[in-house]
């Protein structure tokens, strides 16, 4: 791909429907809302021209995750954060067999022909909360460069926690390493044999490891890319940085 060309850039993702009611004595009062907490990240590469960036929330996810090859190709790079198995798995008609193409080991044939994947850490990435990412014995976990825990493998921490930088590489560059903000918590994961761990965090577990797989390549990022893990991350100053070179890096751009 040569420095001229966008990068097409598809984040899956970072929003949920709220549905809460206020009960005040004998009323209740029904109230709904939407949150959007990919808005950080949007909005920093908003300023590279050279990104294309579509967001697919949750909801549209459910029924319009690309169910073929020939629309995955529309884009250089697919980036999940917090979106579980069971959205990007199953069709709105469940009734039927089949029901539709299974559109993981369709992001796995995408990535081996060329395509690459993220995914970022949250409570509905890698296992997740109570286990319900489920993407443990999937073809996500084939594709990434890193191994999950079959259970919950969530890492929550109060006090914040900051990653320690490993390894030299191009995502990194102009970013001092001692610089990195705090987490509130990340996914605990393990690198494969063959892939480069770059950053870890906690008792040396993964932070970001990156990979390949066909011709494509792949990023592990165990901690948030929006609050509430993220919550300092979104407000550092070189987080557009790095995740513009990070995009840059996956889509093999010379």
């Amino acid at each position: 791909m040569s420095n001229q060309e966008k990068v097409k850039v598809l984040l899956v993702g970072e929003t949920w429907i709220v549905s809460k009611f206020h009960i005040k004595g004998f009323d209740v009062v029904p109230l709904g809302g939407f949150e959007d907490f990919a808005t950080w990240f949007k909005d920093a590469l908003k300023p590279f021209p050279d990104v294309e960036l579509t967001h697919m929330p949750n909801h549209i996810a459910l029924t319009l995750f690309p169910d073929s090859l020939a629309e995955l190709r529309k884009y250089q790079v697919i980036i999940l954060s917090d979106v579980g198995r069971n959205t990007l798995t199953f069709y709105p008609d469940m009734f039927k067999v089949p029901m539709g193409p299974d559109k993981l080991k369709l992001i796995q044939e995408f990535v081996k022909e060329g395509g690459s994947l993220a995914m970022c850490g949250g409570w509905m990435s890698f296992q997740g909360f109570r286990s319900m990412a489920n993407y443990h014995n999937s073809p996500m976990e084939e594709i990434l460069p890193v191994l999950l825990y079959e259970g919950d493998d969530r890492m929550e921490s109060t006090e914040g926690i900051k990653p320690k930088i490993i390894k030299d590489h191009p995502i990194l560059e102009g970013i001092p390493g001692t610089e990195w903000p705090a987490f509130l918590g990340y996914n605990r994961l393990m690198v494969k044999e063959d892939a480069q761990l770059i950053a870890t965090i906690g008792n040396n577990d993964v932070f970001i490891a990156l990979g390949e797989h066909g011709k494509g390549r792949t990023m592990a990022f165990a901690s948030d890319l929006a609050p509430h893990w993220g919550c300092d991350f979104v407000r550092w100053q070189h987080y557009p940085t790095f995740w513009h070179q990070s995009i840059r890096w996956l889509a093999q751009v010379d």
